[in-house]
């Protein structure tokens, strides 16, 4: 284990009956710095986070995270952990019959049982620094636009102020504006806790954006790995197709011809 390393996954395999989705992943995540993960859909992105959260089980391999081995852990040990993480889902997921700032402060209620007036003060202070205002604390999530839900994602992700935070798609369905707004607000907020973050996504413009590493997937394996700046002189086919958006290259998708 790396005296750096955040989480560290070893040899990692994980099969839903014959089929393989991750076939020997090895990936590390160094403290306090900001990898994100790139691949196309079906490529294994979101289950190697599935299985990092527990979420999943792998057949074989070892994910670490601060060195203790997670695989096989107690349940009071995995929600011990969990109190380490944050999250941003790919759809904000959202409680719907519940005001904003409760949903905000969910985690600090239900974990950390917070009282509910101060859980509702941090709330607010979190919505302030992912740019709104109290009064939306009121409102319930179905009367917020898209770009204001995964702000308010942000918010709760960051309210317990996390050691390690994961971004699963962060700019899905947004336009490219707002898309660049949350992609700033993830910036500056993980600077300011000074947390590890994993992201996944196929969106380059943000993960250009939010990385300070850049990792790609590519049939359940790491393909390449190196820093941000680099991807444009990867020196691999795959990565370089990707990275490119191209039809034409070593990565083929199954499309029916008409």
């Amino acid at each position: 284990m790396s005296d750096t390393a955040k989480i560290e996954l070893t040899g990692v395999h994980k099969s839903f009956g014959s089929k393989k989705v991750l076939t020997g992943i090895d990936l590390t995540v160094e403290t306090g710095r900001s990898l994100v993960v790139i691949g196309g859909s079906g490529s294994g992105k979101s289950v190697m986070l599935k299985c990092i959260l527990g979420l999943m089980t792998p057949e074989q391999g070892s994910i670490k995270v601060d060195g203790q081995e997670t695989i096989g852990m107690t349940a009071p040990a995995r929600e011990k952990l969990l109190t380490k993480f944050g999250m941003l889902f790919q759809g904000a997921a959202l409680f719907d019959s519940l005001p904003v700032w409760e949903n905000v402060s969910f985690g600090l209620i239900q974990s950390k049982r917070m009282k509910r007036k101060q859980a509702k003060e941090v709330a607010i202070e979190n919505l302030r620094k992912v740019g709104l205002p109290p009064d939306v604390g009121e409102l319930f999530p179905a009367e917020l636009s898209g770009g204001m839900q995964k702000r308010v994602g942000l918010a709760r992700a960051i309210a317990a102020q996390p050691e390690v935070i994961f971004f699963d798609e962060p700019t899905t369905g947004l336009d490219p504006i707002m898309a660049d707004v949350i992609n700033e607000l993830i910036v500056e907020r993980v600077k300011d806790l000074g947390a590890t973050t994993l992201s996944i996504t196929h969106d380059m413009a943000s993960a250009r954006k939010i990385a300070d590493d850049i990792a790609m997937i590519y049939k359940g394996q790491i393909i390449w790995r190196g820093p941000a700046a680099k991807i444009d002189q990867s020196g691999n086919a795959m990565m370089e197709q990707f990275v490119s958006g191209k039809a034409e290259g070593p990565i083929q998708m199954d499309v029916l011809k008409a």
